[in-house]
């Protein structure tokens, strides 16, 4: 039975008030199933839902801050 390559494993940095970066390059599946390819070697990934740009993280996040 073959079996799949051995991959390293991504390293994924969770960002105190800001994105989760993701070492890239990656594949990033969205809610309706479509595929965004990041071919970057860090990937910003929004965790906040402020991103104009979601699921990519375009700095909205700093326009409010928590308390």
């Amino acid at each position: 039975m073959p079996t799949e390559p051995q991959r390293d494993p991504r390293r994924v940095v969770l960002t105190k008030d800001g994105p989760a970066l993701i070492e890239g390059p990656v594949d990033l599946v969205t809610d309706d199933g479509a595929t965004l390819h990041c071919d970057r070697f860090v990937v910003a990934v929004c965790l906040c839902r402020r991103s104009r740009d979601y699921p990519l993280c375009d700095t909205s996040h700093r326009r409010h801050r928590r308390d």
